[in-house]
């Protein structure tokens, strides 16, 4: 029950799924086969999917670390939104393709967990929109070296944490890719 008037909609926003954002990521292969997969059957089912990409110092616009990992292709006909913050609405024309579509609902995945993940989640959620978090379709690198826990348990957290989010007028939750019902 998205707060968004006139928005019933559901889109597959695929985050950040790009070679240099995921090469050393937990369960790298499992997350693009899971993203893969439901990117197929967002598009079976006429569900819009929106890619968004990231740039900064580490993913130059145009470079190999900058470019979608090569099992997944945004289809032409899908909208693709640069971005150069966490969150995908901060500063992009995300806002402006999801109302094009009539989306108040959001189905999430790709990386990182504990940085674009997250902070995508929130800039949708206080948006306004209904926001499910794909459990085992988003992932992140080890940082652990920078006092963070281990991956497993940065994307077990974020799963717990977003299972029980709560705010008036809008839903969130997490699924599994198996059980994602885009309706």
């Amino acid at each position: 029950m998205s707060t968004l008037e006139n928005r019933p909609n559901t889109a597959l926003l695929v985050v950040d799924v790009q070679n240099g954002a995921i090469a050393g990521a937990h369960d790298r292969d499992a997350v693009v086969a899971n993203v893969g997969g439901l990117v197929d059957r967002a598009r079976q089912e006429r569900v819009p999917v929106v890619w968004v990409q990231h740039s900064d110092e580490e993913l130059a616009r145009g470079s190999d670390q900058w470019r979608i990992v090569a099992e997944l292709a945004p289809d032409d006909a899908e909208p693709l939104v640069e971005k150069n913050y966490g969150d995908s609405f901060e500063d992009t024309t995300l806002e402006t393709v999801l109302s094009g579509l009539g989306v108040g609902r959001l189905v999430v995945v790709g990386a990182q967990t504990d940085a674009c993940i997250r902070s995508t989640l929130h800039g949708a959620f206080a948006r306004g929109y209904d926001v499910t978090l794909v459990s085992d379709a988003h992932t992140t690198e080890d940082q652990t070296a920078w006092g963070a826990p281990p991956p497993d348990q940065v994307i077990a957290h974020t799963n717990l944490y977003w299972s029980d989010q709560t705010a008036p007028g809008r839903t969130a939750g997490t699924v599994e890719a198996k059980d994602v019902d885009f309706g």
